[in-house]
């Protein structure tokens, strides 16, 4: 630890376990899919991976073919599905590290296919369906002519069919309602055909927090999974603990004269004299310039305000007549500050917050 920049991320293992295990008792028989794109939401995909792998974790969420492949390296040997969009060329490259795709279209069927048979294999798939996103997918009011073409090639495994939430996060669910309803339709292809449809799958966090219908066969956690809620309106129906903290240290002190300007463009200034504390963290580690003159941190355990201008490596805090020594711990997340109070003072989401934590900020697990 004394090696490490003064700025850091905590990551807790541990508490990632925890939440997965209280998402499992939720859902039931449905199948838990981590999911850990975007570096695991910031919290570190290998290391997250590996952990919940070896917790029980039977399958994986990522949103691009390269993080599969990190995850394949890393010794990562359950299935994985890549929700995004596949290129044509990236074909073999799913095939060789035995990945599942999700396929949209007759075509890109037509090419999986084509590809699988070259490499005297087949290819797993998930078909998408759009049931109000308006994202990748096919509609699900066209989507019969897919679902009846899926059954016919030879060299493709149909392993799941979902679609995705776009407001199941909201107090008010007649959207994502609807979408569940719009789902159920497109799924009645089999039962019309007398088929057991693929695996279904469709409840994001919100989904597994506030509409237990949509559970189905398999549930996608994503931001749920590292103890954040999606949003000030969902409701907590399964309890969850923050995995993250993100802390730093004070570098510098001072006391400001009354019309002193601090930091760029000279935001704020006090009318009397105040201490204020200089903490080595800035934009550049992904810590917002809308934070300036909003955001909050703690140190000797109260909360101060940031005051002037986020710069790209340091930001200040006033202390008013309050005591800090350099060295002491500042935490920008953790403690009584959430993600979701970051998000608020930056105009933005948590999972913006954790995912905009960038490479440069050093992650210890605990």
């Amino acid at each position: 630890m004394d090696a490490i920049r003064p700025t850091h991320v905590e990551i807790n293992l541990g508490m990632i376990a925890q939440n997965f295990d209280a998402i499992r008792a939720h859902v039931g028989v449905a199948e838990v899919m981590p999911v850990v794109k975007a570096n695991a939401y910031g919290h570190g995909i290998v290391e997250v991976a590996q952990h919940l792998m070896k917790h029980g974790a039977t399958c994986f969420g990522v949103a691009l073919l390269e993080e599969a492949i990190v995850l394949r390296q890393a010794g990562i040997t359950v299935p994985i599905l890549v929700f995004g969009g596949v290129a044509t060329r990236q074909i073999p490259q799913f095939i060789a590290h035995d990945l599942m795709m999700t396929a949209s279209s007759i075509d890109k069927l037509r090419q999986i296919d084509d590809a699988a048979a070259a490499a005297k294999t087949k290819a797993r798939v998930h078909l998408k369906i759009d049931t109000g996103m308006e994202r990748i997918g096919v509609h699900w009011y066209s989507a019969e002519k897919l679902l009846e073409a899926s059954l016919s090639f030879a060299h493709v495994e149909i392993a799941g069919i979902y679609s995705h939430f776009a407001n199941s996060d909201a107090e008010d669910l007649s959207s994502a309602k609807e979408q569940l309803a719009r789902f159920h339709e497109a799924l009645e292809f089999y039962a019309k055909r007398g088929l057991k449809p693929p695996q279904r799958h469709i409840a994001n966090s919100g989904g597994i927090l506030q509409l237990p219908e949509s559970h189905l066969d398999l549930v996608r956690p994503g931001i749920m999974l590292y103890g954040v809620y999606p949003s000030r309106e969902v409701k907590p129906t399964v309890t969850l603990k923050p995995a993250l903290s993100w802390k730093s240290q004070v570098v510098f002190f001072k006391v400001v004269q009354p019309g002193h300007p601090v930091s760029y463009g000279g935001t704020w200034q006090s009318d009397h004299p105040v201490r204020v504390v200089t903490v080595p963290v800035g934009y550049g580690d992904g810590y917002f310039r809308a934070l300036s003159n909003r955001g909050q941190v703690i140190i000797r355990g109260q909360q101060h305000p940031i005051v002037g201008r986020v710069c790209m490596d340091q930001f200040m805090v006033n202390l008013e007549w309050g005591t800090a020594y350099n060295g002491d711990v500042v935490t920008l997340i953790g403690d009584s500050i959430t993600a979701q109070d970051v998000a608020d003072w930056a105009g933005t989401i948590p999972y913006e917050v954790l995912t905009n934590i960038n490479a440069r900020v050093p992650r210890v697990f605990v």
